[in-house]
Order: C-alpha cells, then structure tokens, then sequence
C-alpha cells in the first residue's frame, strides 16, 4: 500500500483537546450527570465523576481542540517538513482556519492524505464531531460516510505497526523509542495538556508539543516507507497559502 503513495501528498496532524471545563464544579448540572454516567464505564466503584474529570478531554462530547498541528514535506533531497499550527481558545475559529487550509491542500494534492498515531480512532473522529458540534461542514477527507474502504484516505501509524495483530496498542513515544527516532514527550505528554493550558495558560508551550508529535508521526512513516530521515535542519513553520 505504502508503496503507491507520493509523500508530498500527506498531510500529517495531531490535535490537543482539554476538558471543556475547567473544573466538575464549571460544568452546566446536565453535563455534570452526563458526565458521571459516562464515566462509571472507566473509573473505580470508589470514584465519582469529580474524581476522574481530568480525563475529559478525551471524550469529544466533554472536551474540545485547543491545538491542531499539521506539517506536509515540500522537498525530496533531502525531505524538509513544513509545520503549521492552528491554535487558542476559540475552538470554532481554529476547526475553521483548519478546514480551510485543508481544503487547499486537497486541491492541490489531488491524492491528499491525512495521517496521524491513533488518528483512526482519537484524532480524526474527534475532530470531525466537533466540527459537527461547531455547525461546521466536515472536510471530505474527514468525512467517511458512504465511502467503501479503499476511498478513505486516512493514515495511521499505530493502525500500521499492528500488521494485523487488534490486541496491540503502542503509544507513539514507544514507537519512536524503538525506532531509534527522537520522542516528541521530552518536556511534557498528554495528562499534563489541561494544567498547563488552564493554570500555566501556557498555550505556546502546548503548541510546540503538538508540533513535535508531527514531526514524530512523519519520520515513523518515513522509516515504514524506508526512506531517509528529515534532518532537524530541515524543520520549520511555516504560513500555508
């Protein structure tokens, strides 16, 4: 499969989320009830909902994207990879200057790609429910219903390096340890996302992480592809246009 794609056709992403709120206590009393129910499915018969609110963010019916970061590679000798973030308060604002720019890159990548870790089942799905939840159109690229399998044009490196085996989950910190590739966790990971953005306010610092898991994703699936390394020289944001 891998073999028929042109690596300037992927676009590579990774999106931050935070719990809505940011406390139980802030939570609309619905939501509060809502929350508790869904929670009981995950948390110990010791805990409440309060208890386990930290985890949110992970559910896109409780949380919501402060960060998207995505990068695409430009050049082929050697590669250079081009990073973009799409970030604040303003959820709608951000889903929306995100579409946008993913609209170009389709029109100018007519075999476009999205690829992330776990994007399949955390990234792409969450993005495209906010997005609903925003009153905003879903991307084509996102938008998977009515299509058959081999229409899809989404990448996942998690889904790739399970060749098959369902039980497997490898976080992608692991992945790039044993590939011999730089962790994009040496400052902070996901569980610290919400501290940061809500006590820290430190929104820029989020951002940088979410870029580093970018260029994490695109040399996983260069090493599957067997191609050469991005060297850090080659790395940059950029404006797209």
């Amino acid at each position: 499969m891998l073999d028929n794609i042109q690596i300037e056709d992927i676009l590579f992403l990774d999106i931050e989320t935070v719990p809505n709120a940011m406390s139980f206590e802030q939570m609309d009393l619905s939501m509060q009830k809502l929350w508790d129910r869904k929670s009981k499915q995950f948390r110990s018969p010791e805990q409440t909902g309060q208890d386990v609110y930290e985890r949110a963010g992970i559910y896109s019916e409780f949380g919501k994207i402060i960060c998207i970061s995505v990068g695409f590679i430009k050049e082929k000798d050697p590669y250079a990879l081009r990073l973009k973030s799409f970030y604040g308060d303003d959820e709608k604002t951000v889903l929306s200057d995100f579409s946008q720019m993913l609209s170009r890159f389709s029109k100018a990548n007519r075999e476009s790609l999205l690829c992330a870790h776990n994007g399949k089942e955390f990234d792409f799905p969450y993005i495209a429910r906010r997005m609903v939840i925003n009153g905003l159109l879903i991307p084509d690229l996102l938008d998977n219903a009515g299509k058959k399998p081999w229409e899809v044009k989404l990448l996942d490196t998690m889904d790739l390096w399970k060749f098959g085996d369902y039980k497997n989950y490898t976080s992608l910190d692991l992945l790039t340890s044993v590939l011999g590739i730089p962790t994009p966790k040496d400052d902070i990971d996901g569980s610290m996302v919400a501290g940061i953005y809500y006590i820290e306010k430190d929104i820029e610092r989020i951002v940088r992480y979410c870029e580093k898991d970018v260029v994490a994703i695109a040399q996983v699936l260069l090493r599957f592809m067997n191609k050469p390394m991005i060297g850090d020289e080659k790395i940059e944001s950029v404006t797209f246009t």
